[in-house]
């Protein structure tokens, strides 16, 4: 306990109380940053993850010089015989001192709980860094007015009510915020893109997996590893396509097409009917059109031949490609499965295959669609049917003029 000697001792001494004031300070910061940071650590480390990261080595490093800075500007009001100027100095810089490691403590904590939300499953769907980073921007907003108030001595409201005047100037300054901050909860109220989805946007080059969604920017690492940034806004004012609808529903689709020459379709002859019935994915299929053309064509025996009904190699090889596809292991049995014929064009006959695949990978899905044509090309020619091509050098070789 000091006594009446010791105030007076101090009183005649200024810089010696001063000097005591700031190896206190130090003192503290010394316990603080190697007994307290250490105590507190091992409390949170038995603690859940997401109070791991928030409490952090560098968030404690904060608060260990917080401490001590809030200690000095407390006891600066003790100290006696300083300069009027001396004093008001500490108390103003210990108060932005205050103002700066606090939010920084803030700041600090808030980006690690984002990263310890980013390890949950929810975050793909709701991410919640955009709205981390505007929580950050309006505290380092108040941070600065905090700090003008201190430094001019003026209340923080004379400031905030200037703001009114200055409106106009600062949504022209923040305008790509402000459109970020609203596309970001478009975004995420909408469950339009999460964390991980496979996105096209062409406009900007993109096609790749969403890797980042900021308040500003949407990272996309496209599949030659580039990385395309967007602007979140973007997202609203553009057009583009999201595939976790097929991620989802564990299918990828093949709409591809064949073009058939059509001088090549024909009906089919008695022999060739024969041969087809002896295909095991066509030997039902040629027994119940036998029977049901009988059937038919029984009412116009006595007519020509023009008047009845007749198998056909391409509507043939169209129910041999369905029952092929149907047992296909690499074929999604419980989606749409169809092979059509489009409209004529100056190639030929387009005939679709439009099936999907059950592997979403990539090069896995690859694979099976090339098998599938592979095969297709392959066993047209059985059914006398040709692949319409443009003429190559190889068509002319044996071309006399």
């Amino acid at each position: 306990m000091i006594n009446n000697d010791s105030l007076v001792y101090f009183q005649e001494r200024p810089f010696l109380h001063f000097l005591a004031l700031c190896l206190s300070a130090c003192t503290l910061f010394y316990f603080c940053r190697f007994y307290f940071a250490r105590i507190v650590n091992s409390i949170v480390t038995r603690m859940p993850v997401i109070w791991t990261k928030i409490l952090c080595s560098k968030t404690l490093t904060i608060i260990s010089w917080l401490i001590p800075v809030l200690f000095v500007h407390i006891s600066c009001k003790s100290l006696v015989g300083i300069p009027e100027w001396l004093e008001i100095l500490i108390h103003r810089s210990t108060l932005v001192l205050l103002v700066i490691l606090t939010i920084s403590a803030i700041t600090v904590s808030l980006g690690k709980f984002n990263e310890a939300y980013n390890g949950l499953e929810i975050s793909k769907n709701r991410p919640i860094k955009g709205i981390i980073q505007i929580i950050s921007l309006i505290l380092y907003c108040l941070a600065f007015i905090l700090i003008i108030s201190i430094v001019l001595d003026k209340s923080p409201w004379f400031f905030l009510s200037g703001l009114g005047a200055a409106t106009a100037i600062l949504l022209l300054v923040f305008k790509d915020t402000i459109l970020s901050l609203v596309a970001g909860i478009q975004i995420t109220s909408n469950n339009l893109i999460k964390i991980g989805d496979w996105i096209e946007m062409p406009q900007f080059s993109a096609d790749g997996d969403v890797i980042d969604i900021a308040l500003h920017s949407v990272r996309v690492q496209n599949w030659d590893k580039t990385i395309t940034v967007i602007p979140t806004h973007k997202f609203l004012e553009n057009s583009f396509k999201n595939w976790r609808g097929m991620q989802e529903f564990g299918g990828r689709r093949i709409k591809r097409s064949i073009f058939i020459d059509q001088s090549s379709i024909r009906f089919l002859e008695e022999n060739e009917i024969e041969n087809f019935s002896n295909f095991r994915l066509l030997k039902d299929y040629i027994n119940d059109k036998r029977t049901e053309l009988k059937e038919y064509n029984a009412q116009f025996n006595n007519e020509l031949i023009v008047n009845s009904r007749r198998l056909t190699n391409i509507g043939t090889f169209r129910a041999y490609l369905s029952h092929y596809l149907a047992q296909h292991p690499m074929v999604h049995p419980n989606m749409t499965q169809m092979v059509r014929q489009l409209a004529p064009t100056e190639n030929g006959l387009p005939l679709e295959i439009y099936v999907f695949i059950k592997d979403i990978r990539w090069g896995f899905y690859e694979q099976a669609q090339a098998d599938i044509f592979d095969h297709i090309i392959s066993i047209s020619s059985e059914f006398g049917l040709r692949i319409h091509q443009s003429p190559t050098g190889f068509d002319f070789r044996n071309f006399k003029t």
